[in-house]
């Protein structure tokens, strides 16, 4: 199955990737109000000009030619070279958390819907201490941080079983 990737803002300006299987699969989420910023949770979410494989490393070096780059690759990249450099900066420090945000995921055991069971038999020292991830009810979480045990809920796309 092929995802959509579309680039996204929240009303608080935080950038990031939004992965659907369709345009209506956005649609859908969005209008249920289950599409959320990963930063700071808003529900107020807008699809920002994407260009895939634009290299923004580049921007520095010297204009290249433009034939056979598409109107949508020209006109993002134009968005982009004319944006502050501090909103250059900003997504790029965005875009470096998420890809560390992602390699801790990786590094995690899927303990699957046993999630609050082991890490509460790990918080009581019952089995061996480590990095999980799994899936757990609201009420078990709830329950988890009332024992002491840090939890942290991860959006489905920072699931390493899903990354590519």
């Amino acid at each position: 199955m092929g995802l959509k990737v579309f680039d996204l803002q929240c009303e608080h300006g935080h950038l990031f990737e939004g992965w659907f299987s369709s345009h209506e699969d956005y649609d859908a989420q969005q209008s249920r109000g289950i599409l959320t910023c990963p930063m700071c949770h808003s529900a107020s979410i807008e699809k920002r000009l994407s260009a895939p494989r634009l290299n923004v490393g580049h921007f520095d070096a010297e204009p290249r030619s433009t034939e056979g780059v598409s109107a949508g690759a020209s006109a993002a990249r134009e968005t982009v070279l004319a944006s502050s450099p501090e909103a250059l900066q900003l997504a790029q420090i965005q875009a470096a958390i998420m890809q560390q945000m992602r390699e801790l995921v990786r590094n995690t055991e899927n303990v699957g819907s046993g999630f609050a069971d082991e890490a509460r038999r790990i918080h009581e020292g019952e089995s061996e201490e480590r990095p999980i991830r799994g899936t757990a009810t609201i009420e078990e979480r709830e329950a988890l941080v009332e024992d002491g045990i840090a939890v942290v809920a991860l959006p489905d796309f920072l699931d390493a079983d899903h990354l590519q």
